[in-house]
């Protein structure tokens, strides 16, 4: 289920994607400088996702694999990690959104975030492993500060909006 995290459509691909992609349509450079930060961590937990689920399925069986729901997963990659959800889904790009509207963007943002948070909320709740517990943690308060931080960028670019240009 920890897949979900690796290739999923709330998952840490999507949202470093997400993010690197908005940034190039952000007004001004704090902005775009949030969007790069918060996008480069996210490719971290990406990281962070793809060790634990290693160290999770490094070890199995095949017949621990098929018993996991992993069956299919193993018949096409072995252990390999794939981006999948934890349906078997591969990633695709229809996941994100770049609409090219600051607000409109960073608002998406907000919402990722927000569904990442309730994910990892949900997958503490599937299991009794301490240590992946205590990672997952970590996770979710990470997209509780990404969404405060996207929530400020918001304000900034709002306000960005109501200043008058002279040229």
């Amino acid at each position: 289920m920890t897949l979900r995290q690796y290739g999923g459509p709330d998952g840490e691909l999507s949202a470093a994607l997400r993010y690197l992609n908005q940034r190039y349509t952000m007004p001004n450079e704090r902005a775009k400088a949030l969007l790069t930060d918060i996008g480069t961590e996210e490719l971290g937990h990406l990281e962070v996702i793809a060790t634990l689920v290693h160290k999770l399925v490094k070890d199995a069986t095949p017949e621990q694999m098929r018993a996991a729901g992993l069956g299919s997963m193993y018949a096409d990659h072995e252990k390999a990690l794939f981006y999948t959800d934890a349906n078997g889904n591969p990633w695709t790009a229809a996941y994100i959104q770049a609409k090219g509207d600051p607000i409109a963007d960073l608002a998406e943002d907000i919402a990722a975030e927000e569904k990442a948070r309730a994910t990892y909320q949900w997958l503490i709740n599937l299991t009794d492993d301490p240590d992946v517990i205590q990672v997952l943690k970590y996770l979710r308060e990470r997209e509780v500060v990404h969404s405060q931080r996207f929530r400020e960028a918001l304000c900034i670019v709002e306000e960005h909006y109501k200043t008058k240009k002279y040229f």
